[in-house]
């Protein structure tokens, strides 16, 4: 399998951006995806290595030499870059491949990096079948018994020791895209998770998911050498299968999801006590509480957060949860989720707007409308420095202003402060308040006089019509600094 082989491919689209006849020649012998500025120690000689460039920045001509080196240094036969992330593949990244003679192509954005790793293995796959003895195949029998299981209705663990047990002892996963263990066989140990993209040793095929990105599932074999690549691929397109079936399953938890979080959105009185009881049984919730609301920006992240958490029953709508907590635990569930969120913020990218609020524990149903407002509001506080967020964290003017929406903020400041200009006169207060109301040291802060520190302030107070040595209006003016 050459590199020529996958441009004459029209299903992939492929562009060639530079090589030279004699370098698309050469002998593929696998494919690695890496967005790791160096990459060199994860890559094998004879590789192809896809690349979404999101390490890629504008004009720094450091990382893409850093990176095209590596993959000169390792061997790499090409690299294959995706034009999703920023459009098309930089000049800058052209230039280096041709400097160190390591041929690039472009792969366009409807082109997954799954359908170009399928050609590749695929190719492989179809040399390797027309052996005679047929070493790469999946064994009839075993197909034949997971297809039983698999209309049987076993469960994934299940479904992985037998796809592997002819293998023998061989360590093998079934992982979520945020590194979650879904099963594993028996003589495989427990493993941590860790961001998505991260390299892992040995051998992984993707199970991408048409519906999310947090959707997305990996077949993991540390050992590379352990099992063919053909054998891995059937086994995976097993659990494509499975997921489809899981899939509708899950679908139906989610309907009884989001019908729990309507009754607790519908405008108006609180939804009956009864209908309440009746849809937190049919999300599958314990009866009587404690419960706890969550917000998100986005619902099947969220859900996916959720299954980190192996130990709370919860129900997800679409970007709502209701998690029950038992009482008898110390549950810190915002600090849990807090520690599984840069996982699921690798799934999505660097421009996913990933974020999540928590509403304050509910004794009972009664108290669940409460906690989803509560959560919907740590929501809008929430940040890039603070991306998961408790309504009990709000325990500061900022943090409670920061739930503000940004619209109800900007009147407040220009309708409190805007006769004061952005000049000197704001600057005073800003620096009078910061300094407790002491007219010497805003004095000496700002190396003025203190009678013209007087004069300013009493401006002030003549164009906000608040007297700064009444504390409701102190507050008054500071709120309104922090929202302007």
């Amino acid at each position: 399998m050459h590199v020529l082989d996958l441009l004459q491919s029209d299903n992939l689209g492929l562009t060639l951006l530079w090589g030279e006849e004699a370098l698309l020649g050469q002998e593929v012998s696998g494919v690695t995806a890496t967005d790791l500025e160096d990459p060199r120690r994860f890559l094998g000689p004879g590789e192809l290595v896809l690349s979404g460039l999101v390490w890629w920045g504008d004009g720094d001509l450091a990382k893409v030499d850093r990176f095209v080196s590596a993959l000169a240094e390792a061997g790499a036969t090409a690299l294959l870059a995706g034009e999703e992330t920023h459009g098309r593949v930089p000049d800058e990244l052209v230039a280096a491949c041709r400097a160190y003679r390591v041929p690039l192509v472009a792969v366009p954005a409807r082109t997954s990096f799954r359908a170009v790793t399928e050609a590749v293995y695929l190719r492989q796959w179809g040399d390797l079948s027309r052996r005679p003895t047929r070493l790469f195949a999946l064994p009839e029998n075993v197909r034949s018994e997971l297809s039983g299981l698999l209309e049987g209705g076993a469960g994934p663990a299940e479904l992985l020791d037998r796809a592997c047990a002819h293998l023998g002892k061989v360590a093998c996963y079934l992982l979520t895209a945020s590194g979650r263990t879904v099963a594993r066989t028996p003589s495989a140990p427990a493993i941590p998770a860790q961001r998505a993209g991260a390299p892992r040793a040995g051998l992984s095929l993707r199970i991408e998911s048409e519906s999310s990105p947090y959707d997305a599932w990996q077949l993991h074999v540390p050992d590379a050498d352990a099992a063919p690549p053909r054998v891995l691929h059937e086994i995976a397109e097993v659990f494509a299968q499975y997921r489809d079936g899981r899939r509708r399953h899950g679908d139906a938890a989610r309907a009884a999801g989001r019908e729990l979080a309507a009754l607790l959105e519908a405008e108006g009185p609180a939804a009956d006590p009864v209908a309440l009881e009746e849809a937190l049984a049919g999300a599958g919730l314990p009866a009587g509480g404690p419960y706890r609301v969550l917000a998100a920006t986005d619902g099947d992240a969220l859900a996916e957060a959720l299954a980190h958490l192996e130990d709370v029953p919860y129900a997800v709508g679409r970007s709502v949860a209701v998690l029950y907590e038992d009482q008898d635990a110390a549950l810190d569930v915002p600090g849990r989720l807090r520690s599984v969120w840069p996982l699921l913020k690798a799934c999505g990218g660097p421009d996913a707007d990933l974020r999540l609020g928590a509403g304050a524990r509910a004794p009972g149903a009664e108290g669940l409308r409460a906690s989803m407002h509560q959560a919907r509001f740590a929501l809008t506080a929430t940040d890039e420095s603070a991306p998961v967020r408790a309504v009990e964290q709000l325990d500061t003017l900022a943090a409670l202003l920061a739930g503000v929406p940004e619209e109800v903020r900007s009147v407040y400041a220009v309708r409190t402060l805007g006769a004061l200009g952005d000049g000197m006169l704001r600057e005073t207060l800003e620096v009078f308040l910061a300094n407790n109301c002491s007219w010497t040291r805003t004095a000496e802060a700002l190396h003025l006089h203190v009678n013209t520190v007087h004069y300013r302030i009493e401006r002030v107070e003549s164009l906000t019509g608040r007297d700064l040595s009444r504390l409701e209006h102190k507050l008054d003016l500071y709120a309104a600094l922090r929202c302007g």
